[in-house]
């Protein structure tokens, strides 16, 4: 092999492992997958971006459950890399794949935010829309889950906090548009779903380091997402009133 031969090597090498993710254009927004495959597709009469998890760049393992969900596997909204405080809305459809690699998948779609660069770090709020509404109180607490990436997924939060301290319900089906909102604002979260006045959900201590980063859209095992209408409005923090202890009920 030539001296140019080598050269020409080490740098397609270098190129490969460095490579640029893919990106997809909806409408005036950039997003970039990060182990996720997508498209933007014409779904019920609307431009939408279709994501699912990348089985090939991060597989899953049933047997190894938290070590294997909640990863770095999202769309990540171009040019916005400082988001701190401020809401985050998006119009999101969570269908199960048919058939399913993982049966008890529960349609698992929402959000990151302060991302950090290299993926590190950074919060969700996501939803399991299957147990939304199913006729059962349990499973309906936990239809909504917080955790922050890498320390805090579900089961250490299960663990490690008194029960629905990170989970809650919401009034969420498969199959159905909804809209979530997240408001965010220092180390507290609200969540608002579709047109409910009052915020369904309160994360009162995130628990991530990184304070400010990007914003992304997430699904996890089994689930098909499809995304409309993501806005982001940044915003100064705000000072929150002192409430009164609330005691036992």
């Amino acid at each position: 092999m030539t001296k140019f031969q080598l050269v020409l090597a080490a740098v397609v090498c270098s190129c490969s492992a460095f490579g640029q993710n893919q990106t997809l254009t909806l409408g005036k927004q950039t997003f970039e997958l990060h182990n996720v495959t997508g498209s933007v597709i014409d779904f019920q009469g609307k431009k939408v971006l279709k994501i699912e998890r990348d089985l090939k760049a991060l597989p899953f393992d049933a047997n190894r459950l938290e070590a294997t969900v909640d990863e770095r596997h999202y769309a990540r909204l171009v040019g916005l890399d400082d988001f701190e405080n401020g809401t985050i809305e998006v119009k999101m459809y969570s269908q199960i794949q048919d058939p399913s690699p993982y049966p008890p998948a529960a349609g698992f779609i929402g959000l990151y935010f302060r991302i950090k660069e290299d993926d590190s770090e950074f919060e969700s709020i996501y939803l399991r829309p299957k147990v939304g509404r199913i006729n059962n109180q349990m499973a309906r607490n936990h239809a909504v889950q917080y955790f922050s990436y890498p320390d805090f997924k579900f089961q250490t939060l299960r663990d490690k906090f008194p029960a629905g301290s990170y989970e809650g319900s919401a009034p969420v089906m498969l199959n159905e548009w909804i809209t979530m909102r997240i408001e965010v604002n220092g180390e507290t979260a609200e969540m608002f779903v579709n047109d409910l006045k009052y915020s369904s959900f309160i994360v009162n201590k995130m628990l991530g380091k990184n304070r400010k980063g990007y914003v992304g859209l997430y699904v996890d095992i089994a689930t098909i997402g499809y995304f409309k209408d993501l806005k982001v409005t940044k915003k100064a923090l705000k000072m929150k009133k002192e409430e009164g202890k609330v005691d036992e009920i």
